[in-house]
């Protein structure tokens, strides 16, 4: 529950910033990328401090060297939080921790059934609205990303034209 709360409330007071006048804050997707930012670092701090066993535990026996999944999952974490912070890599840290999100959800399946953690947010349905929760945000920060570059190779190739239309 701490994750989802620390998004909630990093997007919503980044929001409200935006919104009492603080101009890089304006746009939504930085508020939305600073509560993913915020989200992130937490789970990702989690993979290495405090819930590092539980953690292990939730790795399917299938897959080999639960410790070492858990630090490279916690690292791809704190590096997609980071890159969610500047503008020209976060279109792409989103990408990378959407995949991640998708890669790591059957290991909280696999914790729901075995019953492996007891939080109620931790059960599979909880857990699935949630996971589709930080995946479309993800995904959003992605589309952001993406408008924001086709926006700008529009303004660079009309500038151009319209700087020739002026000289002749």
């Amino acid at each position: 529950m701490v994750p989802l709360i620390v998004f909630l409330v990093v997007t919503l007071v980044l929001l409200v910033a935006g919104a009492a006048g603080v101009r890089r804050l304006r746009p939504w997707p930085v508020a939305l990328r600073g509560g993913l930012a915020a989200l992130f670092m937490t789970t990702g701090v989690a993979h290495f401090v405090g819930m590092r066993a539980e953690m292990i535990g939730m790795v399917p026996p299938a897959l080999p060297e639960p410790g070492l999944l858990v630090t490279i999952t916690g690292v791809l974490e704190l590096a997609g939080a980071a890159g969610l912070l500047l503008p020209r890599t976060a279109p792409w840290a989103a990408g990378g921790l959407a995949a991640l999100l998708v890669a790591v959800y059957p290991a909280n399946v696999y914790a729901a059934l075995q019953g492996i953690t007891t939080a109620p947010e931790d059960a599979l349905v909880p857990r699935a609205l949630i996971q589709i929760l930080w995946l479309a945000a993800t995904l959003a920060v992605v589309a952001s990303g993406v408008r924001a570059r086709r926006a700008a190779r529009g303004a660079s190739v009309a500038v151009p034209a319209a700087d020739a239309a002026l000289s002749r």
